[in-house]
């Protein structure tokens, strides 16, 4: 075949390709399949609320995305989060009519213990209210905790990094106490605190306060000498070494102790809010479990899981715009 006919098949088939989004017809058959085998497939035990309305949920997504994938010459090119995203839109309507299967369907996994879609969605709409008085609550537990663990953490590793003398002295107590887990001293800080607040605030702190004191450490140990040197060299004083070279070069580290503190903290905010707090998504959790009423502990751990990962989204977005000038030299 000559060279410019094989150009142009080929060409003619990159282009026939582009004419629709081939994931985005999987997923919108996989979301219409799902919305017509809720619709259809009697429930076994009992008709559970909201069915036809999670139904037809299913089949307009199905229908969104069928337009999308038809329309994909429209739009190629500036939906790349839509498209690395389209595996995961075939994954979850499978998911979810499995859920289905065991649960309202067939009966499989047994009712209060397990419930299908649809009884959340029947939380969300029915009890809403105080679900988000417990996210604002747990949110402003959380938000305080982490901000005086990070402070509190920031200072103590850039005072062990910086300074010898200091980090005599801390380090120790570094080694001692920060193992230990937060919830273990759960109960002392209750005797010592006025109140369940802020001995639960104390604890999230605590859970911050050490990966973010010793990623911060690390990273202040571990800046190359030579850039004080040249610092020196140019004049600079202790302070600018301090704010200028040794703080701006232990921001990645700082970060990933951040990142990791987050993750502590979300597991000490539960427990703390299970004992005394008389309202957030721990003590939701517990309310939930104590009266069976599974739907509802179900929905209130989707929400911190939507919590959780919003949280460290925005985390990873201030890391991007804050650490810009390093995204050549560092893996992100």
């Amino acid at each position: 075949m000559p060279t410019y006919l094989l150009d142009r098949t080929i060409k003619g088939e990159k282009n026939a390709g582009e004419r629709c989004w081939l994931t985005g017809l999987l997923a919108a058959a996989a979301w219409l399949a799902a919305g017509l085998f809720t619709t259809y497939w009697p429930d076994a035990n009992r008709q559970w609320p909201y069915s036809q309305a999670w139904a037809y949920l299913q089949l307009a997504l199905g229908v969104a995305l069928l337009a999308l994938a038809l329309s994909y010459r429209r739009w190629n090119g500036r939906g790349q989060r839509l498209q690395r995203a389209g595996q995961w839109l075939v994954a979850l309507p499978l998911f979810f009519s499995l859920w289905q299967l065991l649960t309202a369907k067939t009966g499989v996994l047994p009712v209060p213990f397990f419930a299908p879609p649809q009884a959340l969605i029947e939380v969300y709409l029915t009890d809403w209210p105080r679900l988000l008085n417990s996210l604002y609550h747990s949110l402003s537990l959380l938000l305080l905790g982490v901000a005086i663990g990070t402070l509190a953490g920031f200072v103590s590793g850039v005072a062990i990094g910086w300074s010898q003398r200091i980090g005599y002295w801390v380090h120790p107590i570094l080694r001692i106490l920060g193992p230990v887990p937060s919830t273990a001293l759960l109960p002392l800080c209750l005797f010592i605190f006025p109140s369940s607040f802020g001995a639960s605030v104390f604890l999230i702190a605590l859970a911050t306060w050490f990966p973010v004191t010793v990623l911060t450490w690390s990273g202040v140990a571990n800046i190359d000498k030579a850039y004080y040197d040249v610092a020196r060299t140019l004049g600079a004083s202790q302070r600018f070494l301090i704010f200028h070279v040794a703080i701006p070069a232990a921001l990645p580290s700082v970060f990933v102790g951040l990142f990791m503190g987050l993750g502590a903290s979300f597991s000490v905010l539960i427990v703390a809010e299970m004992v005394g707090v008389k309202a957030g998504i721990g003590f939701y959790l517990q309310w939930a479990q104590g009266w069976a009423a599974y739907p509802n502990m179900y929905a209130a751990l989707i929400v911190m899981a939507f919590l959780c990962s919003g949280l460290i989204s925005l985390l990873f977005f201030i890391r991007d715009r804050l650490l810009g000038w390093q995204k050549g030299v560092m893996k992100w």
